[in-house]
């Protein structure tokens, strides 16, 4: 599936630290497998998906480690906050990402969380290879160099 660039109004959450930790090759829109109080708890603007990722499983994919906290108002069938979730991708999409997965050493790394405007919940993912330290530290220097040409620019001015 292309990448998706239309603007997305209610973001639950973000995952920053990914586009710093890997190059992006590839984004997916994903529909994720939830419960009730989950829903319901994301809802509500809770969730973490920062230091969670995509595993594959017998030909599905999983995201793994990802927190929804328990929804206080649900009753004894409340989920596991931990819980593997299934993605809801098309069989081709897994297919290919799976074969990246295992020969190419990508990772799938979550990037948002998000309701669309139907108001189903989806995950953007994106197809990612690790950087290295100096590629993070080059990413550094450029960034302070913006910035102080940035605090230059608006002193001259």
């Amino acid at each position: 599936m292309a990448p998706k660039n239309k603007p997305v109004d209610n973001i639950v959450c973000h995952n920053r630290k990914a586009s710093f930790n890997y190059f992006f090759e590839d984004l997916y829109e994903a529909g994720i497998e939830l419960v009730g109080s989950e829903v319901k708890s994301l809802r509500l603007g809770k969730g973490n998906i920062s230091e969670s990722y995509a595993i594959d499983q017998e030909g599905e994919i999983f995201l793994f480690n990802s927190y929804i906290p328990s929804y206080l108002q649900s009753s004894y069938n409340n989920h596991d906050p931990r819980r593997l979730r299934k993605l809801l991708l098309k069989k081709k999409e897994i297919n290919k990402l799976i074969g990246k997965l295992n020969r190419d050493g990508y990772s799938l790394v979550p990037t948002r969380l998000y309701f669309n405007k139907k108001g189903i919940a989806k995950l953007q993912i994106a197809l990612g290879k690790g950087k290295k330290n100096f590629d993070k530290r080059n990413v550094k220097k450029k960034r302070d160099w913006e910035r102080e040409k940035s605090r230059v620019l608006r002193k001259t001015s």
